[in-house]
């Protein structure tokens, strides 16, 4: 079974935007860039060269990777879903049990997650430890920094 990637429609847009920049700006750039280089003569003491060369193959891989994703992509628009549970695209307002510090966090596919943002990613720890959980609920898991409890305050879908 093909494992679906789950994302927003702002993550699928800005895949696109890459794999659209790869193909439109950056692959086209890198081409000249390899002739202009070949024009310098000899291909084995040439550092431009091997270096255009080295990063044509980072843009084909990354043009690969991102076109795999994108087929693999369940778009799932956070603005759609409502209810007290926490799912993938819900905003989660937590209460740190040690600390009393709010902290409000959206779980979002894995190319989309920015913790400084607020957007961590659905297989992070917390994402994990959240996921199926209500209000009111208190979590445990351990973060980087060790374990830690929060509770759940709110749940919120899309704009509202």
């Amino acid at each position: 079974m093909v494992q679906r990637i789950p994302m927003t429609p702002a993550g699928r847009d800005r895949l696109r935007a890459e794999l659209k920049q790869i193909r439109e700006v950056e692959r086209p750039q890198n081409v000249r860039d390899i002739e202009e280089a070949r024009a310098h003569g000899d291909l084995s003491e040439n550092a431009e060269y091997h270096a255009a060369k080295e990063r044509q193959g980072f843009l084909d891989a990354r043009m690969k990777e991102i076109e795999n994703r994108l087929a693999l992509a369940e778009v799932i628009d956070p603005s759609t879903l409502s209810g007290d549970r926490v799912v993938f695209g819900a905003t989660v307002t937590l209460e740190d049990a040690d600390t009393g510090e709010e902290l409000v966090y959206t779980i979002v596919g894995e190319d989309e997650s920015d913790a400084k943002s607020g957007l961590v990613s659905i297989t992070s720890p917390i994402a994990r430890a959240l996921i199926g959980k209500e209000v009111d609920s208190t979590v445990k898991f351990r973060s980087p920094g060790g374990m830690r409890e929060l509770e759940i305050v709110d749940v919120k879908f899309g704009d509202g």
